[in-house]
C-alpha cells in the first residue's frame, strides 16, 4: 500500500468517468460558461481498466466511480465489469444522483458494483429544484428504490447543506434512518472554482455543528458510533431507536486531512492530488500508450507529493476546476 510523505497509507481511488451531468446543482456546476470534455478526451473502458490494474499492483484496493454523473456513460456496464474483475480490488462503488438507476441498478450489481452513494439534497418536491435545479424527488427516489431492490445495502445518501436552499430540510432526511438501515450523511459546502460556486460557499456555509443541533432539537441527543476505519471522512451517529446512521462530513469546520487515504483521477486523465488543491499530474498519454511502468511510477509520485491538507482558513482552494470536473 503506497504511503505518502506524512505517513498516511493511500489505498482509495476515486475515478471520474465524465464531467457531464443531467443536473446542475448550484454548488457543483454553473448553468453557463462551462465547456465539457469531448468524448475523445475521456478515457475508454480499456484505458480505465489499464489504469485500475496498475493502481491495484501499486497497492490500491478500493475504487469509487464518480462524475459528473457516471451513469451517463453509455459504456458504464463495460467499465464496471472490466474493473470489477481485477484481482486486488476489494471494494467497488459509485456516487450517483440515482436518476438512471431504475434501468441500471440490477445490471451494475451483476457487473460487480457493490455499493452506492446516492445524492439527494431535499425530500421537498418544490424546493429540490432550487438547489439541484433539474432534479425531482420522485426521479431520485425511484433510483433509491431500484438500488435497494437490486440488493445494494446499506444505501448511503449524501446531502450538501446550503443555507437558505435546503438547510430547513435536513430533518426529513435524518428521519429516514429511524426505520431504514441507511446512512444519511450531511456534507459541508466546499469552495470550487472562482465563480458562483465558490461565492456560494463563502456566504451560505452551514457547519455540521449547526446541522446536528437542528436534528437533535427534534430527534433528541445523537449517540456517536465508534469507527474502526480512521480514514472515513464521516463522523457517524445514531438517533434513539433508529436502525440507520446519521453522518456528518465536515471538511471546512473539522478537517480530516490527517487521515485522508484518497487519490483522484479526473475524467481527462489527471491525478488530482487533493480535492481542495489544484496540484495535478497528467498521465493520460501514459495510459493511452500502455506504459504501465510509467503509470505506476506516476501513482507513487502522486501519493508522495500529496499535500498535508487544504488551507481553506488561508483562503486557498481549488480554483481551476469546479466540483463536477473533479468528482468528489
Amino acid at each position: 500500500m503506497p504511503t505518502d510523505s506524512f505517513g498516511r497509507q493511500v489505498n482509495y481511488l476515486r475515478i471520474s468517468l465524465t464531467d457531464n451531468c443531467n443536473l446542475r446543482c448550484v454548488y457543483c456546476m454553473p448553468l453557463t460558461g462551462l465547456v465539457g470534455l469531448r468524448n475523445k478526451q475521456l478515457l475508454t473502458p480499456s484505458e480505465i481498466e489499464r489504469f485500475a490494474r496498475a493502481a491495484a499492483r501499486t497497492g490500491f484496493d478500493k475504487i469509487r466511480f464518480t462524475g459528473g454523473e457516471p451513469t451517463l456513460r453509455e459504456d458504464i456496464l463495460e467499465i464496471v465489469e472490466r474493473v470489477g474483475r481485477i484481482e486486488g480490488i476489494s471494494d467497488l462503488s459509485m456516487t450517483t444522483n440515482g436518476i438512471r438507476l431504475p434501468g441500471l441498478a440490477a445490471p451494475l450489481r451483476e457487473a460487480g458494483l457493490r455499493r452506492f452513494n446516492i445524492h439527494i439534497d431535499s425530500l421537498h418536491k418544490n424546493r429540490i429544484s432550487k438547489i439541484m435545479r433539474f432534479a425531482s424527488v420522485d426521479a431520485i427516489w425511484n433510483g433509491i428504490e431500484a438500488a435497494v431492490a437490486a440488493g445494494f445495502e446499506p444505501i448511503k445518501l449524501n446531502c450538501v447543506v446550503v443555507r437558505d436552499y435546503n438547510d430547513a430540510d435536513v430533518l426529513d432526511l435524518a428521519r429516514l434512518t429511524l426505520d431504514r438501515n441507511w446512512h444519511v450523511r450531511f456534507v459541508e459546502l466546499m469552495p470550487f472554482g472562482d465563480g458562483e460556486c465558490a461565492e456560494l460557499s463563502r456566504t451560505q456555509l452551514v457547519t455540521s455543528a449547526e446541522t446536528r443541533q437542528q436534528i437533535e432539537y427534534d430527534l433528541g441527543p445523537l449517540t456517536e458510533l465508534s469507527n474502526s476505519n480512521l480514514s472515513d471522512e464521516s463522523r457517524n451517529y445514531q438517533a434513539a431507536g433508529a436502525i440507520g446512521v446519521i453522518g456528518f462530513i465536515s471538511p471546512v469546520s473539522e478537517p480530516y486531512c490527517g487521515t485522508c487515504n484518497r487519490m483522484r483521477l479526473t475524467a481527462d486523465g489527471k491525478l488530482h492530488l487533493c480535492l481542495l488543491h489544484d496540484d495535478e499530474i497528467d498521465i493520460r498519454e501514459a495510459i493511452r500508450a500502455g506504459r504501465d511502468d510509467e503509470i505506476e511510477t506516476a501513482l507513487v509520485s502522486a501519493v508522495h507529493h500529496k499535500p498535508i491538507g487544504h488551507d481553506l482558513s488561508g483562503g486557498v482552494h481549488t480554483q481551476l476546476r469546479v466540483m463536477v470536473q473533479i468528482g468528489g
